[in-house]
């Protein structure tokens, strides 16, 4: 069972990893926001993925845009901040998911041991263990 639940987690990190490569752009400008907001917005969730995943490659920025487009750096900042928080909250999701599966998996455990015992204790001869004393 814990099995399944790590390839669960497998396969929702996965996604998130493949979905970097969706552009965030033509949904925003559909929206009606501007090309330099949606550009940067798009940048920034690239980039706010890569930090939420902890990989050490390189930030997807414009830098000189950044310093001289207000829009382009407004949304590079909001593009990163919400991908990063949608994949630090699957992520967070996941481990308390693989948690809960331990911990379901410890007690099915204990209870297995105690029916055991029981089971042992009922077949037990009463008159072999009373010389024991």
């Amino acid at each position: 069972m814990l099995q399944r639940v790590f390839n669960c987690v497998l396969l929702i990190v996965g996604l998130s990893i493949s979905s970097e490569g969706l552009s965030q752009k033509a949904p925003l400008l559909n929206e009606g926001v501007t090309l330099s907001y949606a550009d940067g917005f798009d940048d920034g969730c690239y980039s706010g993925k890569k930090a939420g995943l902890n990989q050490f490659g390189q930030f997807q920025k414009d830098r000189g845009r950044f310093l001289r487009d207000t829009l382009y750096s407004q949304g590079w900042s909001d593009g990163f901040r919400q991908c990063e928080t949608k994949l630090e909250a699957i992520q967070r999701e996941t481990r308390m998911a693989m948690e809960q599966q331990r911990l379901r998996q410890q007690l099915h455990t204990g209870q297995q041991q105690r029916h055991l015992e029981r089971e042992v204790m009922f077949d037990a001869d009463s008159d072999s263990l009373q010389s024991l004393e």
